[in-house]
């Protein structure tokens, strides 16, 4: 998708496909708890004791993300989903770790595009506070790369 695209589909974002787009980004955090505080607390080994750690702080910023998300999902007029995306379970730490780092490069991508309805809408208190999670999630994003002995992944839709 070109830049012109993507500008031109945020230009015509209704503040009601905004609460459904948060409401998938709130989804998104959701998943993002329930798998921090699991993976934090089942990996195993002297190799992943510093990454679970940073997972047990990840999965607070999360919920607080959840918090921000649903705050203003409320004050658009809309209802917060009680819904979570799936949650990937496995036995392996790297599977567990890789999991976490595609969501979390796609909860970047989706949060690229959230601001930019945000701001088409004139909303940029929402889009503000959304700049600072997508800080939060790229800090992430470099925390799980560096777990995983390799370099973060390339951020493109394409």
């Amino acid at each position: 998708m070109t830049q012109a695209m993507l500008t031109r589909d945020a230009q015509t974002t209704t503040r009601q496909q905004l609460i459904e787009h948060l409401n998938d980004d709130l989804s998104r955090e959701y998943q993002a708890v329930i798998a921090y505080v699991v993976y934090s607390q089942v990996l195993k080994g002297a190799q992943y004791m510093n990454i679970a750690k940073e997972l047990e702080k990840h999965a607070g910023e999360e919920l607080s993300h959840a918090l921000a998300i649903s705050k203003h999902i409320d004050y658009l007029g809309g209802m917060p989903t009680v819904t979570s995306k799936p949650v990937k379970q496995s036995d392996d730490a790297e599977e567990m770790l890789r999991a976490d780092l595609e969501n979390e490069r796609i909860t970047i991508l989706e949060y690229r595009d959230r601001i930019r309805e945000c701001e088409s809408l004139e909303e940029y208190g929402i889009a503000e506070d959304i700049r600072e999670i997508l800080r939060q999630e790229q800090e992430h994003l470099i925390d799980l790369a560096t777990a995983l002995g390799e370099d973060p992944p390339h951020l493109s839709r394409e």
